[in-house]
Formats: C-alpha cells, sequence, structure tokens
C-alpha cells in the first residue's frame, strides 16, 4: 500500500511588509538598551543572514484557522476528493487563533475543529485535532497520517499547517522581522499512483534545548503591557540546526533505501536562507559529495519564516510550477526536513 499526497494547497496573506519598512523600529537588546548600528544596516545584515527581503502578513479581518480553511479548500479541490470522506483533520501550529492587537492566543475550540466547522464538514466521524510540534509540526502531521492509514484506522487525511506569527512578535526585537503568516495544506491518502512515503524520523531533545524558542517578555522597559511574545536564541539554534538536522536527514534517506543521487529537491523549513544552506552542504558532506545546484528551492525572500506553513506552501508552489527554476515530476524522491521549537527535528523521504 502507497501513502503519499494527493492534493496540496496554500493561502498567502496579501499583506506585503518589506524589510524598509521596519526603518524607524526601535530595536533593542534584550537588557533594553538601544543597539549601537542605525537601523539601515541592522536591516542590511539581517537581509544579507536570512535572505529576507519581504514577508505576508494576515490582515486584520482574518485569523490562523482561516487561512488554514482557505489552504483545505485548495488541497481538497486539488485531490479532487469529498471533504466528507477525510477521517481525520490535523491542523498544526503554535499560538492558536491570536487576534491582532490581542494578547492571548485561542485554542477553544481547536483549530482544527474551526477548519471543520468552516468547510461545512457534516460527518462526526472526521476527527479534528491539533499538533503542536514547532515549526517541524505539518512534517509531523504527514507522518502521523501515514500511521493513521498504515494501521488501518484512516483513509484520507487532511494536515495543514498554518501561523500569524506577525501577531506574537515584539516590535523591539530585530528578530521580529524574520516572521511572516501563511498556510499550507496536503491531502493524505492511500493510492497507487500518486506518490509515496519512504521513511520519516523525527526527534526531540529537550535536555538543555527545551527553551532554544520561547515566550518572553518585550525588550522594551517601558511598556506596561503585560504581552509575551516570540523569542529565540538564534545562535544556539543555529549550532543546533547545522549539528543535529544533517544527521536526522542522513538517517531517513539510509533507512529509505534511497541512494542519495536519486535525490532531486530537498524542502527545508524556511527558517534562515544562511542556516538552510549550511544545513543542506552538512548532509552532504556526510556522502562525501557536494550540494548540487538547484536541490534547495527557496520562497524565504519574499514570504519570510512563517514555521509550520513553509514546507507545505513551499511544495506547494514548486508543485504548480510558482517557484522560478524550480519543478518537481512524478517519480521524483524528495526530502521534507525541518527544525524547530522544542527542539524538535524531523524528515521524510518522499517519492512524488
Amino acid at each position: 500500500m502507497k501513502i503519499g499526497i494527493t492534493g496540496t494547497g496554500s493561502y498567502l496573506p496579501t499583506e506585503v511588509t518589506k524589510n524598509t519598512d521596519f526603518i524607524n523600529h526601535e530595536f533593542l537588546n534584550d537588557d533594553g538598551t538601544p543597539f549601537e548600528h542605525p537601523n539601515d544596516v541592522i536591516i542590511q545584515k539581517f537581509k544579507h543572514i536570512t535572505g529576507i527581503e519581504e514577508r505576508r502578513y494576515a490582515t486584520e479581518d482574518l485569523n490562523t484557522s482561516n487561512l488554514a480553511f482557505f489552504a483545505a479548500e485548495k488541497a481538497i479541490a486539488d485531490a479532487g476528493i469529498d471533504k466528507e470522506d477525510l477521517d481525520y483533520i490535523i491542523v498544526a501550529h503554535n499560538f492558536g487563533d491570536v487576534s491582532k492587537g490581542k494578547p492571548q492566543g485561542d485554542t477553544l475550540p481547536s483549530l482544527a475543529t474551526r477548519v471543520k466547522h468552516q468547510l461545512q464538514i457534516k460527518n462526526p466521524k472526521c476527527v479534528a485535532y491539533d499538533l503542536m510540534f514547532g515549526c517541524p509540526g505539518w512534517v509531523e502531521g504527514v507522518i502521523q497520517a501515514n500511521a493513521f492509514i498504515k494501521s488501518g484506522i484512516a483513509r484520507k487525511c487532511l494536515v495543514i499547517g498554518a501561523e500569524t506569527l506577525s501577531r506574537v512578535v515584539d516590535r523591539h526585537d530585530r528578530d521580529s522581522m524574520i516572521y511572516s503568516d501563511g498556510a499550507g495544506a496536503a491531502i493524505v491518502e492511500a493510492k497507487e499512483d500518486h506518490g509515496e512515503i519512504l521513511a520519516h524520523n523525527s526527534a526531540t531533545f529537550a535536555n538543555g534545548e527545551a527553551y532554544f524558542l520561547f515566550f518572553g517578555e518585550s525588550y522594551s522597559q517601558e511598556t506596561e503591557e503585560d504581552h509575551r511574545y516570540i523569542k529565540m536564541y538564534g545562535r544556539k539554534i543555529y549550532e543546533f540546526a547545522v549539528t543535529n538536522v544533517p544527521k536526522a536527514m542522513k538517517e531517513c534517506l539510509d533507512e529509505s533505501g534511497v541512494d542519495i543521487s536519486e535525490i532531486k529537491k530537498i524542502f527545508i523549513h524556511q527558517a534562515n536562507e544562511k542556516m538552510d544552506e549550511a544545513i543542506v552542504k552538512r548532509f552532504y558532506k556526510q556522502y562525501n559529495r557536494e550540494m548540487p545546484e538547484g536541490i534547495m528551492p527557496m520562497n524565504i525572500a519574499k514570504l519570510g519564516n512563517s514555521s509550520v506553513a513553509t514546507i507545505p506552501t513551499l511544495y506547494d508552489m514548486v508543485k504548480k510550477g510558482k517557484v522560478e527554476n524550480q519543478s518537481i515530476s512524478k517519480g521524483d524522491v524528495v526530502i521534507f526536513a525541518s527544525v524547530g521549537a522544542g527542539m524538535n527535528i524531523n524528515a521524510i523521504v518522499y517519492r512524488v
């Protein structure tokens, strides 16, 4: 029985925020002191490291569950299935529905339930639940869907990654420029002629690494708001990722039985252009090979880091010819790989 992705969809918010839009922000160190460099220098260095030129933010009238619904509709249509035949709806996210300007995320009911409601699915046997696994959440959702189908308790699953990180960023933290909003979705089902999950690998590192990403206070000492924001130890995450993600990818590929020469594309979480490139280079170095040109599609320059949404969005765009000089064909072997809060890592070797 071959289990694969039979349909994909994504939603890109319409509000574009460019790097120059941050020129008047007051960026501070974590102790509240100002940076020694002016904002134009900070932004220039940011672009050099991350590769990000602009990002997408959701409009005020939309929330994470709305973005998830839009992506889901497209994936269902792309797969050509009846939504009533879905056995599971799995929505990966980190902060729930966060209304613009509000301090609290809303996860009651679950975002998956909200998506099911918006899809107007009547079948009560369609089970909807949320998955919180950091940025690797969508990949983990696909792994769970694969397990459900392999065990015989499901036939068709909808897996969504959606986030509105723009609403949990501290405007005084320069890392706020990294984050963005978006949603990507996929239908996973058993079907002979629509791809196959060949191997997968997941891990959680929580012995010292658990709080590399965390919820913390604003860097501004003057704010009186009792809000928490997404925070990270960037250097520690970089060192962790470039050390551990290539190993996980190798373990997964070796388990699949596929030779590294057969890999056509690597869809890696769009976290940071330099970090992603370092991960893939180290992956190939383990096989005494150089990283092939064009192996790693990227859309971070225009879309930023939308956490769980980056991989399904990127895969959908490449699959549908929306990334310049990038394409995949039936039978191609690709790798999905991600790293994020937890600290969690996962990978899938997939034959398109």
